[in-house]
């Protein structure tokens, strides 16, 4: 795809191909509750467990999923979200991402369709000259983030896969999330060893991760239900964007619900690809 990941001015540029990221926009019903659920830690080492909770969504197949993205610097923050579905067996999804306003509240930002498959993202409605009936293609193989931060949105299952890295995990309460009763960890992911450890499809982006961060290390949440699947993970992320002198920091939060939902993916044919060159915005 002529024109890739685009950069310039401070946040819109940072986040490559989309010129933008977002913010936890997950409603007060998703966010983890305080009462807790009764119980208390789970039998077993909390680093062994959180290493094999990818493991329990490919056993799941599929789910429903919010996205959420918060980035920061010099003050400023830009917001996204997104919602969707995934199958983590075929590694594919279908993502609805909504872009933050304009600054300025003039400009009407429609929805961009994000399809999510093993070694590509692709959109529609991405703007920037692209033709509206046009989908764009990254080749996300190449992305310095390995497309944690560029889509706007963490592919769900790379996100599961950042807790194969996990150096240190501790246990810190029973909870809720939307309702589901979970346990919840805290710990610490090295983007390297989750690179070494991931599914094959998913050990170029990770590693690419962990050389274009600012830092391999990832400070994470993360909440399982009883049968030890992914509720709830954010990841708090830290990179130099060329045009910035201090590190951004980006949290991407990714809600899983409605497991088993079916997953219908059809990825765009040749000839509906943009092969032009994207404007910058």
């Amino acid at each position: 795809m002529a024109g890739g990941p685009l950069r310039g001015g401070r946040m819109r540029r940072a986040v490559g191909a989309l010129g933008a990221v977002g913010c936890l926009g997950l409603t007060a019903g998703a966010c983890a509750q305080s009462g807790a659920a009764a119980g208390g830690a789970p039998a077993g080492d909390p680093v062994t467990v959180l290493r094999g909770a990818a493991d329990a969504l490919v056993e799941a197949g599929s789910a429903q999923t919010r996205t959420s993205m918060e980035m920061a610097s010099g003050g400023t923050r830009v917001t996204i979200r997104g919602e969707g579905v995934y199958d983590f067996r075929e590694r594919t999804g279908r993502l609805k991402v909504l872009l933050p306003q304009d600054p300025a509240g003039q400009e009407v930002r429609r929805p961009i369709t994000e399809l999510l498959a093993p070694g590509a993202l692709f959109m529609k409605n991405r703007g920037a000259g692209v033709p509206a009936d046009k989908w764009v293609r990254v080749d996300t193989g190449t992305l310095a983030d390995g497309n944690l931060v560029t889509g706007g949105a963490t592919d769900p299952l790379v996100a599961a896969e950042v807790l194969r890295g996990t150096r240190t995990a501790a246990f810190v309460e029973r909870t809720e999330v939307a309702g589901t009763a979970v346990r919840h960890y805290r710990g610490t992911a090295d983007l390297a060893v989750a690179a070494r450890d991931a599914s094959e499809p998913n050990r170029g982006p990770l590693g690419a991760a962990a050389e274009g961060f600012a830092t391999a290390s990832v400070p994470f949440d993360v909440y399982l239900d009883d049968e030890g699947r992914i509720r709830k993970v954010r990841h708090r992320f830290s990179f130099v964007n060329g045009t910035e002198e201090r590190p951004v920091a980006v949290a991407s939060t990714t809600l899983l619900f409605g497991f088993g939902a079916p997953v219908r993916v059809r990825l765009p044919a040749a000839d509906d690809i943009y092969a032009g060159r994207i404007a910058e915005q």
